[in-house]
């Protein structure tokens, strides 16, 4: 499985955390999530799984509550992993990130989730503007940049 980011540090116990996460074009631009905490950051709307949950279960629930919007799959781009610290649980993660293409397909109304703003973006934008360099990597691909 392909690895973005820093590599694993000795001495750390890493934890597996698997997530979905999707690439979201729209007409308005690429559907996107700022979280606020634990630290600001411009994500790929997604998360983890909650346990006996399968990643497409995750994908749905995570963007509905981060951005409000429900979805349309379009295909599954590919999985990588990433080794990082999660402030927000205290824990060292070894974060297994499964990529999807999806279209938007109806508006609920805001996010549910605290702390969580939705924005649009142009692909170009996006990639400069995502955190993870995994995310970035596929967010690329979709757009040919």
């Amino acid at each position: 499985m392909r690895r973005f980011g820093t590599p694993p540090q000795r001495g750390i116990h890493y934890i597996d955390r698997p997530g979905a996460y999707a690439i979201i074009p729209s007409q308005a631009g690429l559907l996107m999530t700022f979280q606020d905490e634990p630290k600001p950051e411009i994500q790929l709307p997604g998360g983890g799984l909650d346990p006996g949950e399968g990643p497409l279960e995750a994908l749905y629930r995570e963007v509905r509550e981060e951005t409000g919007w429900s979805l349309s799959l379009k295909r599954k781009l590919g999985v990588y992993q990433r080794y990082t610290f999660m402030p927000e649980y205290d824990l060292w993660a070894r974060k297994i990130c499964h990529i999807y293409l999806c279209a938007p397909r109806l508006h609920l109304g805001p996010p549910s989730e605290p702390g969580h703003t939705v924005l649009f973006l142009n692909p170009e934008a996006a990639i400069e503007a995502l955190v993870s360099e995994g995310d970035r990597w596929f967010t690329a691909r979709v757009f040919g940049l």
